[in-house]
């Protein structure tokens, strides 16, 4: 059975000024998701799912969807903040929207085998979709998981801070992830974040991060499930927490309920969190056209 690839493509973009997915970067319009699908079919995957918000669904439809018409099956799903566990309700004044891992819920209906995550808006090269396409055709189990890790210095932006999830790893294995935000470049160049004590720490520039691709077994909404009702328990009068997929690994981790298997990759992610991010983004499709990483026309 062929994995799937799940797209997260519900949020807004805020830093970057408008809807990121939409964007065409590449030299014939295409958007960085185009550059991800054509990377998962060649790679192996069988179907796309996409999660999105009710409000730009048209708009989805006709600029993203129609395109993959006879080359791969695609779905649509919807994330909204009001889609809750059965006895909660949607605190009065809430707007953000409950998180990656709220969105991966969206598609339990739809995914009956094994799948990979990533965002609509990140570039993540067609090695790290065959590396992730090779792992999940050997899952046959439950608890067993995989994600791609990119070395940080593979993954800044030199217009501003980015949000990674710092991984430890043992024999091959994730056995930590942390959510850190507001990582950057100091006066040294050296690539840093502040702790929660207001202390400056450097990160290697060979350290693994995660960049929300992440493979799964079904079983996985189960897990995600369960403990999106204890983070809610825990969370409800915070109209600002989000349940990040992170989290959860970390719980399933350390409480040695999953196991997860660090991938290695030769690709170098790159993505618009800034609109000032996009020039750089518009000349690194034209090179991988140009050297023939990708054909002139995809779809």
């Amino acid at each position: 059975m062929k994995p799937t690839l799940f797209v997260l493509a519900a949020g807004m973009g805020s830093r970057y000024g408008g809807l990121k997915q939409l964007d065409g970067l590449g030299p014939h319009g295409e958007t960085i998701m185009d550059y991800s699908i054509y990377d998962a079919i060649r790679s192996g995957f069988g179907k796309v799912v996409f999660v999105i918000r009710h409000d730009f669904e048209a708009d989805f439809r006709s600029k993203i969807l129609s395109k993959y018409e006879n080359h791969i099956p695609t779905e649509v799903v919807f994330q909204s903040i009001n889609d809750l566990p059965e006895g909660y309700t949607c605190p009065e004044g809430r707007t953000k929207p409950w998180g990656t891992n709220h969105a991966l819920l969206m598609g339990k209906n739809v995914i009956n085998e094994p799948f990979a995550i990533i965002n609509a808006d990140d570039f993540y090269g067609q090695d790290s979709f065959r590396v992730m396409a090779e792992q999940l055709s050997k899952l046959n189990g439950e608890n067993e998981y995989c994600m791609v890790g990119f070395r940080i210095c593979n993954t800044m932006s030199k217009n501003g801070t980015v949000a990674r999830g710092i991984c430890e790893t043992k024999d091959g294995y994730l056995t930590g992830v942390v959510e850190r935000t507001s990582i950057g470049y100091n006066s040294n160049d050296d690539i840093c974040f502040t702790d929660e004590n207001g202390v400056e720490q450097t990160l290697a520039p060979e350290t693994p991060v995660s960049m929300n691709l992440w493979g799964f077994t079904p079983d996985y909404f189960k897990h995600s499930e369960d403990y999106f009702k204890r983070f809610l328990d825990a969370n409800m009068s915070n109209l600002k927490a989000e349940f990040y997929v992170p989290l959860l690994i970390n719980e399933l981790v350390t409480s040695g309920k999953a196991r997860v298997k660090v991938l290695d990759t030769t690709s170098k992610w790159f993505g618009v969190t800034y609109a000032a991010d996009r020039p750089a983004v518009v000349e690194k499709f034209a090179e991988l056209h140009a050297s023939g990483e990708y054909p002139e026309k995809m779809f």
